[in-house]
């Protein structure tokens, strides 16, 4: 498995791996998480032009997960990763992360923070066991406070949210 940046005429299947990893949560009682359709092709292309996405390929250098991130309070924010089903469990979205903590320490940047559903055993106790951390209210930056207004907006409050932080080692 390989790490490289997302290729523009991939765009369109990072919304199929997203719409594929998504079907998970059909089975634990959050089908509308399921069925959210993924971010706008121009949009995931906004990531790739800002140079924070990424995917990770099998040996045909076929996209099986990717990873898109954003500049938020002086750190670098998991907007998404997403790993196809097929891929589970073999350790890909530790391997993005790692990546993106690679990328973020190298320019100077402090950590890397996220958002996610804090009940979901792939969400936020995956994370935790990544060395993120929750974060609470008094410690969000106005970035994250908006990213937090813009979900709730969303209805993704009606299932319990944690920010998260993982602070990086420099040098």
């Amino acid at each position: 498995m390989s790490i490289r940046p997302v290729d523009i005429d991939e765009l369109p299947l990072l919304q199929d791996i997203e719409r594929a990893a998504g079907q998970c949560f059909r089975d634990i009682g959050m089908p509308e998480i399921a069925e959210d359709e993924p971010l706008p092709t121009g949009e995931l292309a906004r990531y790739r032009r800002n140079g924070l996405a990424w995917v990770a390929v099998d040996a045909a250098d076929t996209p099986v997960a990717y990873l898109i991130a954003e500049r938020v309070d002086g750190n670098l924010h998991v907007e998404q990763v997403s790993v196809h089903p097929d891929q589970a469990r073999r350790a890909v979205g530790r391997a993005l992360l790692d990546h993106l903590a690679h990328h973020a320490a190298a320019a100077g940047v402090p950590a890397l923070t996220l958002t996610t559903f804090a009940d979901v055993p792939w969400n936020a106790p995956y994370y935790a066991r990544l060395g993120f951390r929750p974060l609470d209210d008094g410690e969000l930056g106005p970035g994250l406070r908006e990213i937090r207004r813009s979900e709730a907006a969303h209805g993704l409050d009606r299932w319990p949210r944690v920010p998260m932080r993982r602070d990086l080692r420099q040098g």
